[in-house]
């Protein structure tokens, strides 16, 4: 049975220019995506972003302003579901308490998901794994040559 699948995803640039990027593997596969994931049933969608930094990052966040809507279909790579991707910009309430990575997929032992920063300068449509992530790299990538303008 298809169904939607509702995801949502925080953009999380730090002070150094840097964003935020997530490392995971699951169901057999390895991808680098944005802090976030699944909306569960009767639960908001800012409520979901909170609830899914503390579960990855065990920090708390604040919304900055919504940044884009998955505007085009996109199947799931995991089940039959159609994703349906939200991202918001956000900002950490408090220091972040996480081990951060240089290399792509430098899981500790016994976790399967590590965190690296991205320079803004550096920033390419590859180094996120899914469709709808990279559309939202593209959409920021734009912005900053808009306000380099």
């Amino acid at each position: 049975m298809s169904y939607f699948n509702v995801r949502v995803y925080g953009l999380l640039i730090n002070d150094a220019n840097q964003l935020l990027v997530s490392d995971e593997q699951s169901g057999g596969m390895s991808f680098s995506k944005f802090p976030g994931g699944g909306v569960e049933y009767g639960e908001g969608l800012i409520d979901a972003l909170k609830r899914e930094f503390m579960e990855e990052c065990e920090a708390e966040i604040e919304i900055i302003s919504h940044f884009y809507t998955t505007d085009f279909f996109e199947k799931s790579s995991f089940n039959d579901s159609q994703i349906i991707s939200i991202y918001y910009l956000v900002r950490e309430t408090g220091p972040l308490k996480l081990n951060y990575k240089t290399r792509v997929f430098d899981f500790d032992p016994d976790t399967l998901q590590s965190f690296r920063w991205i320079n803004l300068t550096d920033l390419h449509e590859d180094d996120v794994t899914f469709r709808t992530d990279k559309t939202a790299v593209s959409l920021l990538l734009s912005l900053i040559a808009e306000d380099a303008d």
